[in-house]
């Protein structure tokens, strides 16, 4: 979500609940100034989030690691 730095001031509350499902984006004259994120949300879930169903429920680690190998050398 984004919000301006006078809507955040005005309402804190309201953004401090908020921050625990979503991250809040704080912008000043059009421009981000801040990014508000729940600190108990580790960093490989949100990313984990970001990626659902883009990434293929087959692949693993491992899996994607070999591609990135064979791509590399077959640029040898």
């Amino acid at each position: 979500m984004q919000v301006t730095a006078t809507e955040f001031k005005l309402n804190l509350g309201k953004y401090l609940e908020l921050v625990l499902n979503e991250d809040v984006w704080i912008t000043k004259n059009g421009k981000t100034v801040a990014k508000l994120i729940n600190p108990n949300v580790s960093a490989v879930d949100a990313i984990s989030g970001v990626l659902s169903g883009k990434v293929s429920p087959n692949l693993d680690r491992h899996a994607l690691r070999e591609e990135r190998l064979s791509r590399y050398e077959s640029h040898d």
